[in-house]
C-alpha cells in the first residue's frame, strides 16, 4: 500500500490539538505519516499573551512543542507554506518557502489569525521576547493609554493594565453602542461595561480613532473628541492568515479572506483539502474553544478518507459562550444556554482570569 501523508499547515491551538488527537489513532499504521508544518517550534498561547505583553507574570505563554510530536510516523517541519497544488495532472503537494515540496493525501489548513498591535508576534522566541519587552516598556512608561477596539482583546487588556498600573488612565474606544458585538445579549454586554468602568476605565462607545499617532499627547476621535494619549494601542479584530491559500485558485476565499468550506470542513472543489479554526467562513465567533468541535469532525473525516471506512461527519456550531477576564481577580462569563447564563467575578476568575486558560502542563 502506498504511503499516505496527512499534512497539517499551522501549529496553533487548532493544528496542535488536531495533531495530538489524530496521531495516536494512526500510531500502528506504518503506511500513514502525519506532518505538522509551522514556522515556529512552539505555540504562542494567545489568550494568555495579553498578560505577557504587560507583565512578566505572563512569560509562560510560549509553549514549546514536546518531543512526543516526533516519532516513527509523525514529525514537525519548521517552515512556511508558499503555495498549494491540488491537481490530478500536476500532483497534490504544498511548496515551502525554501522550495521543498511535501506531498499530501489529506491536507488540513489551520493557520489561524493575524493580529494587530501587541499580539503581532514573530516566528522566533527571540523576536517574540523583544516584542514583549517593547510593549511592557510602553505600558510602564505611559500614563494615558487609549485602546482602539472594544472586543474581547480590548477589554481584557484594559484589565491587565489596571492590575499592573492602577494609576494609569485607560480609555477604550469602540464603534458599537455596547462592548463586543450583538452575538451576546445586551444585559451581559452592559455588565462587561460596568465591570471595567468600576475599575476606572473610560469607555467611549459609538466612536472610532483613525490616526494612531498622538499630537501633543492627544488624539482626536471621529466624533470630534480630544483624548489624552501617551500610547494608542490597536485592539480591534484579527484577519485570517490565508494569503498562501489563494494559490489554489479563485473562489477559495470569501471577501474577508476566510476559507469557504462545506459542513464537512472540506473545500468545495478540493475534497482532499480541509480547513479548520479561525480561518473558516462559518457563522460563529472566532475562539480557541471552537476548535474542539472542529477537531472532532476533522479526526473522523480524515480517518474516513485515509482508511476508506466510514462516512464523513458534518460540523454543527456549538453554543456560544465566552469568559472575559478583568484582570486576575475579576471578569464575567456568558453561556448561551437556556435563558442565557451569566457568571460573575469569582467563577470567571476561577475558570479563566487567574491563568487566562493557560494549560498547566504545556502541550
Amino acid at each position: 500500500m502506498a504511503r499516505q501523508n496527512i499534512v497539517i499547515v499551522g501549529g496553533g491551538v487548532a493544528g496542535t490539538t488536531f495533531f495530538k488527537e489524530l496521531t495516536p489513532k494512526l500510531a500502528n499504521n506504518p503506511n500513514v505519516e502525519v506532518i505538522l508544518i509551522d514556522p515556529r517550534s512552539f505555540l504562542v498561547h494567545l489568550p494568555s499573551s495579553i498578560r505577557m505583553v504587560v507583565t512578566d507574570e505572563g512569560n509562560r505563554s510560549i509553549l514549546h512543542y514536546p518531543t512526543s510530536f516526533t516519532g516513527t510516523n509523525k514529525r514537525v517541519i519548521q517552515s512556511k507554506v508558499a503555495s498549494i497544488t491540488d491537481d490530478e495532472d500536476r500532483g497534490h503537494f504544498v511548496t515551502l518557502v525554501n522550495g521543498e515540496q511535501v506531498e499530501f493525501s489529506v491536507l488540513v489548513l489551520a493557520t489561524g489569525s493575524v493580529w494587530s498591535g501587541p499580539l503581532t508576534f514573530g516566528d522566533t522566541s527571540d523576536e517574540i521576547l523583544e516584542t514583549v519587552s517593547d510593549w511592557r516598556k510602553k505600558f510602564r512608561d505611559s500614563r494615558d493609554v487609549v485602546l482602539v477596539g472594544g472586543g474581547a482583546i480590548g477589554f481584557e487588556l484594559a484589565g491587565e493594565i489596571k492590575d499592573a498600573y492602577p494609576e494609569a488612565r485607560v480609555t477604550i474606544v469602540h464603534t458599537q453602542t455596547l462592548p463586543l458585538n450583538d452575538t451576546y445579549p445586551e444585559r451581559w454586554r452592559k455588565r462587561v461595561l460596568a465591570g471595567v468602568e468600576k475599575r476606572g476605565v473610560t469607555v467611549l462607545l459609538g466612536d472610532a480613532v483613525d490616526n494612531f499617532t498622538p499630537t501633543n499627547k492627544k488624539i482626536s476621535t471621529r466624533n470630534g473628541l480630544s483624548i489624552p494619549a501617551d500610547l494608542v494601542v490597536p485592539t480591534f479584530g484579527s484577519r485570517p492568515n490565508t494569503e498562501y491559500i489563494k494559490t489554489l485558485g479563485p473562489n477559495i476565499l470569501n471577501s474577508f479572506g476566510e476559507v469557504i468550506v462545506r459542513p464537512t470542513l472540506q473545500l468545495p472543489d478540493h475534497p482532499r483539502i480541509f480547513a479548520m479554526g479561525d480561518i473558516i467562513d462559518w457563522k460563529e465567533e472566532k475562539q480557541a474553544i471552537k476548535c474542539l468541535g472542529h477537531v472532532k469532525v476533522m479526526t473522523t473525516n480524515t480517518l474516513a478518507l485515509v482508511t476508506g471506512n466510514g462516512n464523513l461527519k458534518e460540523y454543527k456550531s456549538t453554543t456560544e459562550m465566552i469568559a472575559l477576564s478583568n484582570g486576575k481577580n475579576g471578569g464575567t462569563s456568558y453561556i448561551g444556554m437556556l435563558w442565557g447564563i451569566i457568571l460573575g467575578d469569582w467563577l470567571t476568575s476561577t475558570l479563566k482570569s487567574k491563568n487566562l486558560a493557560l494549560p498547566k502542563n504545556g502541550l
